[in-house]
């Protein structure tokens, strides 16, 4: 690995690379775990890529090295050649065969498909702030049920329930371990102040230029008729005035509510346990919006509030004393983000709850097409992405690598014949 990696200008063909790279990454981690035969089925399976990647016509062009344009890069690169040369290059231009069973698996797994994935590698350390959250596992504080568990980690409880093979309403135990995904893209960067994306129910906070927090949220009700629009609205803001220990004014849109439900009309609400707000309130520059901790911290990561914004009570503590009276911030509606990472191309879709999008699968292929991408992505991919729109951000890249190898193994048999077993 180290020698392909030195050898081969990452501009090259870097999404074959990084599929060898993410192989080689398996293998360790599951050896880490001291999981040896499927280790050592991952690296058996890396060795096959790289041996298919250079008998490919491109990749032994490029191991020639034709016209290098000066001495010292000659020799640089004839130092890097003489490193792989010796074990990978030099097996396949002396056309090694592969035994029957490195054939098969060349051939069935080439897409990785047959092997499992390291179910708690966290990915945090392969993707740079436009990218955020893990592949990882939590484990449960007592009586901790699956939607607080949800509104902690900024995922559904259908998410949890499907990932770990039960049910919403399961019970829980202390010290169980639940597997999760909460990856995501973070739909806007701004230099300081917060970001809010609708469909992704999570708020972001930036300073320096840099994301301080992200964190789930609750977000209006899909509400929205002549009479009551409980919806967020989009747009820009101020932040005005920070409160602890709120009273809460209850707007006339809800005492109207109240009235139409046969409730008793309240026209405030003390501080205290059954306040809505919680114990922080940030006040934004949106009418009768604000940023607010809840008394139902299980609401968090759904669209159940009347307009405003419910954090986690845990962690608007923090953020409460982050945010500072006058920074700015925008509301956003963006159900579909794309972005680009260690050249492998990430789409997250969320379902489009107000109604706002002209087609989720339009936007996916705008977005792509925009960012030029529309050759480095799987169609099929992004039309599983955009069914399901998961609201993670999931991998939906062309791997080069297969019909490299394809390419490669055809060329190999229309010149030596098909390849015998290995002794």
């Amino acid at each position: 690995m180290a020698g392909l990696c030195s050898f081969l200008v990452t501009e090259s063909l870097p999404q074959e690379l990084s599929s060898i790279k993410t192989c080689f990454e398996h293998a360790e981690e599951f050896e880490k775990n001291e999981e040896r035969e499927i280790a050592d089925r991952y690296y058996l399976l890396a060795l096959q890529k790289i041996k298919l990647f250079l008998l490919s016509e491109k990749q032994v062009k490029i191991a020639n090295i034709e016209k290098p344009v000066s001495k010292t890069s000659a020799a640089k690169h004839e130092t890097a050649s003489s490193a792989i040369s010796s074990e990978i290059l030099k097996d396949a231009e002396n056309e090694t065969p592969l035994s029957s069973a490195e054939k098969k698996l060349a051939e069935a797994a080439l897409s990785d498909a047959m092997l499992p994935a390291p179910a708690t590698t966290s990915v945090d350390a392969h993707f740079s702030d436009k990218i955020i959250g893990r592949i990882d596992t939590y484990k449960v504080k007592n009586r901790e049920t699956i939607s607080i568990i949800a509104a902690k980690l900024g995922v559904s409880r259908q998410h949890l329930a499907k990932m770990n093979g039960i049910r919403v309403n399961s019970t829980l135990k202390a010290g169980q371990e639940i597997k999760y995904d909460n990856r995501r893209i973070v739909p806007l960067k701004i230099q300081d102040g917060i970001v809010i994306n609708i469909p992704d129910r999570t708020l972001y906070f930036f300073r320096n230029g840099k994301l301080q927090n992200s964190l789930p949220v609750a977000l209006g009700k899909p509400v929205k008729n002549r009479k009551y629009d409980w919806t967020t609205p989009t747009g820009k803001f101020t932040i005005t005035a920070k409160q602890k220990n709120p009273t809460w004014k209850v707007p006339a849109s809800i005492r109207s509510e109240m009235e139409e439900k046969g409730q008793e009309i309240i026209e405030t609400v003390p501080p205290g346990p059954t306040n809505p707000l919680g114990k922080y309130a940030i006040k934004t520059s949106i009418p009768n919006i604000l940023i607010h901790s809840t008394s139902e911290p299980a609401s968090i990561y759904s669209f159940a509030s009347h307009g405003c914004i419910r954090v986690y009570p845990e962690t608007m503590e923090n953020f409460f004393y982050q945010v500072r009276v006058k920074s700015h911030g925008e509301i956003i509606y963006r159900p579909v983000k794309i972005a680009m990472e260690n050249n492998r191309v990430f789409l997250e879709v969320h379902r489009d709850i107000y109604g706002k999008s002209p087609g989720l699968e339009l936007e996916a292929r705008k977005e792509i097409n925009k960012l030029q991408l529309k050759g480095k992505v799987d169609w099929k991919k992004v039309e599983s992405v955009v069914k399901h729109s998961s609201g993670i951000a999931e991998d939906v890249t062309l791997d080069m690598l297969d019909s490299a190898a394809k390419r490669a193994k055809s060329t190999y048999r229309d010149e030596h014949g098909p390849v015998p077993p290995q002794s």
